[in-house]
């Protein structure tokens, strides 16, 4: 069933901190282009333009912030930490934390795993949209990243997502395989490794080498059961 007017303002309010102006930019940011919408001036109207925006907010965002905290770092620490917390993993594990997968409007049962992800993004262009970056740098950082993540864990976390999903099978007795295989691609050819846990599909990374596509189906995978 679809919210009401008060009732987005509500969540807004109770979960992000925000007294949101117009409830349609958020409407717009919580639509799967499954369920767009057809306006005559502007055609369909779903939430991928707002995830374009709020893609760029998020990154300046946390970049921002990371210059300032970490004042002593080199450019590639920085950019591996900003990468840790804006991956689409974390993202999508944001979005589910935060209540927003259950508001997205969709047209079907959408098994993608971009999805919460690409609503949060959309949201955080709404929110620079509506309340401009002051607040969008605000909820983003402290209501968001300093209230659901613990910074110095992520700063230490290990990039090699396929080793701590190995040692995190073997400690839990699961068996992990990565399957790899190249598909054609409108630019040649990319790499898709699907990672199966106990035989079964969990997850699927794409890249341009095997090794990036199979780190990319490991982070995914350890965003679902690591913290089991």
């Amino acid at each position: 069933m679809e919210l009401t007017n008060k009732e987005f303002r509500a969540y807004f309010r109770n979960v992000f901190g925000l007294r949101i102006r117009h409830v349609d930019l958020y409407r717009i940011a919580l639509t799967h282009r499954s369920s767009s919408e057809n306006n005559a001036v502007v055609g369909k109207v779903n939430n991928e333009r707002l995830e374009y925006l709020g893609d760029a907010m998020l990154s300046a965002v946390t970049a921002d912030f990371l210059f300032h905290k970490y004042p002593m770092e080199s450019e590639g620490v920085l950019t591996r930490m900003r990468s840790k917390l804006v991956n689409r993993a974390r993202l999508n594990a944001l979005a589910v934390k935060l209540g927003l997968h259950d508001m997205i409007k969709k047209g079907c049962k959408l098994n993608g795993d971009s999805v919460n992800g690409n609503a949060f993004e959309a949201v955080v262009g709404a929110i620079y949209l509506d309340l401009g970056y002051k607040k969008t740098y605000d909820v983003i950082i402290n209501r968001i990243f300093l209230t659901h993540l613990d910074m110095e864990t992520v700063y230490e976390e290990d990039d090699d997502y396929k080793s701590r999903l190995l040692i995190w099978a073997q400690k839990n007795k699961h068996k992990v395989q990565f399957n790899c295989k190249s598909v054609p691609d409108g630019r040649g050819h990319i790499y898709k490794t699907v990672v199966l846990l106990d035989g079964e599909e969990v997850s699927e990374g794409l890249g341009f080498a095997v090794k990036k596509s199979e780190q990319a189906a490991a982070e995914k995978a350890l965003a679902l059961y690591d913290n089991k």
